[in-house]
């Protein structure tokens, strides 16, 4: 067993320049975003750029993926963070911390259900659906979320024939 990934021999200027690309993505997310109150959504964004720069040339970075799942996460996210807000007499909870579980678990699932029936998995945009509903937001966060995606998900376009997956693809137990 290797510590080190033998693909690094070769491609050292690979690792450091796609590892940079994501530390210039989160470092715009972090300055950006409010780095105590939207951590979940940060968490996820986070997510998306390590699989987007390490794993570029998988299914999960795929642009149907990243595009995609991030809308569905975004309009369940918000879907549910709005009916949580409602304070509806059926889910009514004297308790938020019901409230964040009980319509989080749902923004999740609801998420996955729907990624998984148009082909647009992603696993960071059902956090960022958990996120919307956990965290505090405001509309100027989703527009700079859309933002972060198209960045990485364009960054990824545009040097696609200059990335490799980072990751060791024979990785055995």
């Amino acid at each position: 067993m290797n510590l080190i990934d033998e693909k690094v021999k070769t491609n050292l200027w690979r690792y450091l320049f796609q590892c940079f690309l994501a530390t210039v993505t989160i470092s715009a997310v972090l300055l950006f975003l409010n780095v105590l109150t939207e951590t979940a959504i940060i968490a996820a964004l986070g997510a998306s750029a390590f699989i987007v720069f390490t794993m570029p040339l998988t299914y999960s970075s795929d642009f149907r993926r990243l595009i995609g799942g991030y809308i569905v996460g975004i309009t369940i996210g918000v879907f549910f963070s709005l009916l949580s807000n409602l304070n509806i007499i059926i889910l009514n909870f004297s308790n938020s911390l019901y409230q964040f579980v009980i319509y989080g678990s749902l923004a999740v699932g609801f998420s996955i259900f729907i990624m998984t029936l148009t082909n647009t998995e992603h696993a960071p945009a059902a956090g960022i659906s958990l996120g919307l509903v956990i965290n505090s937001w405001d509309y100027s966060t989703i527009i700079f979320i859309v933002i972060a995606i198209i960045w990485m998900a364009g960054i990824r376009k545009i040097l696609k024939s200059s990335l490799m997956n980072l990751s060791s693809p024979n990785i055995t137990k």
